[in-house]
């Protein structure tokens, strides 16, 4: 899985990128800081399986488990800003939108404090919900583009040549079909016009890949109440409203997160140097040691909107996105169901994100596709009880795969 932190230049995006990924980027406050895009992996924390097994503790590969709470990777990509044109190549806007061919999913890191504009300049109180919809236009505009222009290698014919025609984007077989259908597109012997291939690229950005806002700076004065208002003004007093027209047309409000990119990354390094007892994700943390009068002032203001935002909200954000709108759950892998563990006696070795719906032929298939070649069936191992290949699996479960050598 992998998702994509976009958005206008100078709007926190790398800042952001680095207090998720606890690695450090360039960050300035000019646009166009990145160029090529930074790689990461982030870490959500979910509840672990092992405490309710009443298991001392697990031994988490690839992570780590405190207090209770497991640590599984998500590959996220921070992609230069964004700014109007980008569809035409303003900005190396054809380049960075094709970085972003393989996400997933969509995080918008917006200024939502308004003192930036779209091109990343200083402004004053610009608004956000002009800033969220641009994004939206540029992102509907490329993919349009993209479609238009493998159209013909799909020209009179059906669902699995459009597949393979625009395999590079990143959609599954079955988002495009639900993206045909839901305008009654034909998918057989496919003859569309131009307005046809608009409906088609606009249902397929809308539906396929999800997009959430974080709405960054929210630490700064004024920002929650511009936040508040924005989240009243969507009409329905939550996600879903849509955006004026004239700021990405009618396309839906994706949901929004406030955030402080700031002080996620600034807990992050005071944790590092024993200052705080801070795990991403937290809502709140404890003090150690005996920081000086600044840094104790910084601090305090840190967990006041710690309190009472329930966190930064940038884990927040990856959390919403990839268990919210992704649908993802956390299955645990064994090859011993009495143990819970690898054949070397490591207990719950691996937690692994999967769609929700997933099967126990799909987990096999995940692990190795030896598993899936050789599939007799699956184990549920808090129950002993055996599983089919077509058995739906549940958040959290614990499962032996069997198959013939």
């Amino acid at each position: 899985m992998q998702i994509g932190i976009v958005g206008a230049p100078n709007k926190g995006k790398s800042r952001f990128f680095s207090a998720l990924c606890a690695m450090d980027v360039a960050v300035a406050d000019y646009p166009f800081t990145t160029i090529e895009p930074n790689r990461g992996v982030a870490l959500l924390r979910v509840p672990c399986a092992h405490v309710g097994l009443g298991l001392p503790k697990c031994d988490a590969r690839g992570g780590h488990c405190h207090g209770g709470m497991r640590e599984v990777a998500v590959q996220v990509l921070d992609v230069a800003g964004l700014v109007p044109g980008a569809h035409d190549g303003r900005g190396m806007g054809n380049k960075f939108l094709d970085d972003l061919r393989n996400a997933d999913g969509f995080i918008q890191v917006v200024d939502a404090s308004g003192r930036t504009d779209l091109e990343g300049n200083p402004a004053s109180d610009f608004p956000l919900d002009e800033e969220i919809g641009f994004l939206g236009d540029e992102m509907e505009a490329w993919l349009e583009d993209v479609v238009r222009r493998n159209y013909p290698k799909f020209r009179n014919q059906g669902l699995s040549e459009v597949g393979e025609a625009l395999s590079g984007l990143g959609y599954s077989e079955r988002a495009i079909g639900e993206a045909a259908g839901k305008d009654g597109l034909p998918l057989v012997k496919i003859l569309w016009s131009e307005e046809q291939i608009r409906k088609f690229a606009r249902n397929l950005y809308a539906d396929g890949k999800p997009r959430l806002v974080a709405a960054n700076k929210a630490d700064i004065p004024g920002t929650p109440e511009r936040i508040g208002k924005m989240e009243k003004n969507k009409g329905r007093g939550g996600n879903g409203g849509p955006i004026p027209a004239g700021s990405g047309g009618a396309a839906p409000m994706p949901p929004i997160v406030p955030c402080s990119a700031a002080y996620e990354y600034a807990l992050n390094k005071a944790a590092l140097k024993g200052l705080v007892d801070y795990r991403p994700g937290a809502d709140a943390f404890d003090i150690l040691g005996m920081p000086d009068e600044k840094q104790r002032g910084a601090l305090e203001q840190m967990r006041r909107f710690v309190r009472q935002n329930g966190g930064t909200g940038v884990p927040q954000a990856l959390g919403a996105l990839v268990f919210g709108m992704l649908k993802m759950m956390v299955v645990y892998p064994v090859e011993d169901e009495n143990r819970y563990s690898d054949r070397q006696g490591t207990v719950l070795p691996d937690a692994l994100l999967v769609p929700e719906g997933t099967t126990a032929i799909g987990l096999a298939a995940k692990i190795h596709t030896d598993l899936a070649t050789g599939f007799v069936g699956a184990l549920d191992a808090r129950t002993k009880m055996r599983v089919g290949r077509d058995h739906p699996l549940k958040d959290g479960d614990i499962v032996k795969i069997v198959a013939a050598r």
